[in-house]
């Protein structure tokens, strides 16, 4: 598709066959070209076991083709019907206290049953057969939220593949107890059959064992996946794709997850009680846009207004859901879908905000739908081009796994904490970042930020090195590279493996109490964390004015071969006045000795990321703003600017050269 795709979740079989026509009519009207079909329609089209009803979906199928209107088929296996789970109870999701959940909604069974797969698959393959070469079928929707509710499972099926994939990754118990350490405490295995999910028990269970039960977690969704694609792969070109929930699913590794999928796509809610939400989207997308490779990828649903699941769920204002909507093409969507089409009366999610909402066409939500269809008309200028990052900001799963086990340091050591910290204030400074893993290929930027590095590998901590010794600039925050992918520690010392690089290490953790703050001779402060840093090589920027680690080094520099390596050991606060040299200073500090360029003169809260040929400018504030320094024409109105752009209040502005 030349333009971006635009629509939503498409229920019809919650509604009488004359509403269809209407929605198919007003689809039109709003500028709607794909809508996701059939992914809770399993009880529907198979009411029983082995009997099929297609007629239905026969029907809407071709209706929406007869209007121009793809179709992105969905397989419904991530709600299994009730007469599946009736007949086989053993498929039932068992939650870590052992309790087998009872049905009554979607995702409730174990991803590792047999009984189950063997059910996906036919039920896949009956879709494929039918619909594999119809030409309203654009892309495959397979499954839906891998891991929503069910990532993990703990029943004796899970556990049993468990094993299996323990003895396929290690060959042996003995390999199996060198990686895990089991001499601590005596907990070695003489075989695999000794090995039990790490269910509820007393704390302290192994962390080795917890993150190869998560990595085996995500690979048992992945390879449900793989069976369903492999299906429809005999029957159809079509792309597929699953929706992913980036960056809010910790538990879904998804750059494990990007190399299976032919398009990426992610569901993306806005967590409307943060203060400035919309920092949260753009680090969504940017994240999104790094699983993608730095390809296009497509918002497979977000919301026009409230959703159903906070705990206060505050309706968009008006112009919010236009600027979240082009925020996300901004950063490198292709699509953008919602979560749905037409709002619905009875079930879960009836409170949900949609497309077309319970008032119908006489609602804001609706005009503010239409307008935004005819938006998207006018960006193919956008359709598969770049996104312009010189930074990136360093992420990675299976630390975030890692850090937020039982018994570390400090109950405020969180990853997602230290991300979004550096994030926004890189945000407010107007750089836009890529997301990548440590291990990735790092030479094209100008600085690398590494907020949360707690598990940081061998070959990572050598990426990073040779990072900065071809002239890369790296910033590095507390408590990195402290333990390996097994969460054993590294030997030499606290950040050892980072030694070299850093020019320095760590001789003991000091976290703060709860609320405390502590002063830098550089006039910032502080707060959860401090630490006695040993220099073997740098040179210290700034000391801790006081707490348990006054005099010695707080940041520091390093520089290895043509690049510098810089070390911040305490969460440090953006700027509380003209005086302290905070986060955000630092953060200018290491930008500008990388040369990374920040646009002049743009006001915190305007958003301006460059994609392709355009220059989006978003005020997510409530005053009118003008940008100096560019010119351009606005893609959207048509209106020219030749000294600085006026982007009023709450306005967007897309400029082309």
């Amino acid at each position: 598709m030349q333009t971006i795709r635009y629509g939503g979740d498409y229920n019809p079989e919650q509604w009488p066959e004359e509403v269809w026509h209407e929605d198919v009519r007003l689809m039109r009207e709003a500028g709607v070209n794909l809508v996701s079909l059939g992914i809770f329609n399993w009880g529907v089209v198979e009411p029983a076991p082995g009997e099929y009803d297609w007629d239905g979906l026969d029907r809407i199928i071709a209706l929406l083709h007869a209007n121009g209107i793809g179709v992105d088929l969905g397989t419904p296996t991530s709600a299994p019907p009730s007469w599946l789970r009736r007949a086989h109870p053993e498929i039932r999701l068992v939650d870590a206290d052992g309790r087998a959940l009872a049905s009554g909604s979607r995702h409730g069974v174990c991803p590792s049953h047999p009984v189950y797969a063997e059910a996906c698959a036919s039920i896949v393959e009956q879709l494929a057969a039918r619909y594999g070469s119809h030409p309203a079928v654009r892309m495959w929707h397979l499954h839906n939220e891998y891991g929503w509710a069910n990532v993990q499972c703990y029943c004796e099926a899970s556990a049993a593949a468990f094993r299996g994939w323990l003895a396929e990754k290690y060959g042996d118990a003995d390999r199996l107890n060198e990686a895990w350490g089991t001499a601590f405490w005596g907990l070695v295995y003489r075989s695999f059959d000794e090995v039990e999910a790490p269910a509820a028990a007393p704390p302290g269970v192994n962390p080795a064992l917890q993150l190869d039960w998560r990595r085996f977690s995500v690979d048992a969704h992945i390879a449900n996946y793989r069976m369903q694609r492999a299906i429809i792969a005999r029957y159809s070109e079509a792309p597929a794709t699953t929706n992913f929930m980036v960056p809010n699913c910790k538990d879904m590794d998804y750059f494990r997850w990007a190399p299976e999928v032919d398009v990426v796509s992610n569901n993306h809610y806005l967590i409307a009680e943060r203060a400035e939400p919309e920092i949260e989207l753009a680090m969504s997308a940017d994240l999104t846009r790094a699983v993608a490779g730095g390809g296009p990828w497509m918002v497979m649903e977000h919301s026009t207004s409230a959703v159903n699941w906070q705990p206060r769920n505050i309706a968009k204002t008006p112009g919010q859901m236009r600027r979240n909507s082009l925020a996300h093409v901004a950063r490198g969507a292709d699509g953008l879908m919602f979560f749905q089409w037409r709002a619905s009366r009875a079930g879960a999610e009836k409170f949900h905000s949609a497309m077309l909402p319970h008032g119908g066409t006489d609602t804001r939500v609706w005009r503010d739908v239409v307008a935004l269809g005819s938006d998207l008309e006018r960006l193919s200028p956008a359709v598969g081009a770049a996104v312009a990052a010189e930074v990136a900001v360093l992420w990675d799963w299976e630390s975030w796994w890692a850090l937020e086990l039982e018994w570390r340091p400090s109950v405020e050591l969180g990853f997602r904490e230290r991300i979004e910290a550096y994030y926004g204030s890189l945000w407010r400074q107007h750089v836009t970042v890529d997301f990548a893993h440590p291990e990735a290929d790092l030479g094209r930027y100008k600085a690398v930020v590494a907020p949360s590095s707690y598990l940081l590998t061998a070959e990572a901590a050598k990426n990073l090195r040779g990072y900065v010794e071809g002239g890369g600039h790296l910033l590095v925050s507390y408590f990195s590279g402290i333990v390996d992918e097994h969460d054993t520690v590294h030997p030499g010392g606290h950040a050892a493996v980072l030694r070299d690089v850093l020019g320095l290490w760590v001789e003991e953790f000091h976290p703060l109490r709860e609320g405390a703050r502590l002063a830098l001779t550089s006039g910032a402060t502080g707060r959860i964390w401090s630490e006695h840093v040993r220099l073997d090589g740098a040179e210290a920027v700034a000391a801790f004015a006081d707490g348990p680690d006054a005099g010695r080094p707080a940041v520091t520099r390093h520089r290895v071969g043509a690049g510098t390596a810089w070390y911040v050991a305490t969460a440090l606060d953006d700027a509380v006045d003209d005086r302290a040299a905070g986060l955000r200073e630092l953060l200018a500090a290491v930008l500008d000795g990388a040369g990374v360029e920040r646009p002049a003169g743009v006001p915190d809260r305007v958003e301006h990321v460059r994609r392709g040929p355009l220059s989006f400018l978003i005020n997510h504030s409530d005053q009118d703003a003008t940008v100096p320094g560019l010119r351009g024409t606005d893609v959207l109105t048509g209106d020219a600017h030749e000294h600085g752009v006026p982007v009023p209040a709450g306005e967007v502005v897309i400029l082309t050269d």
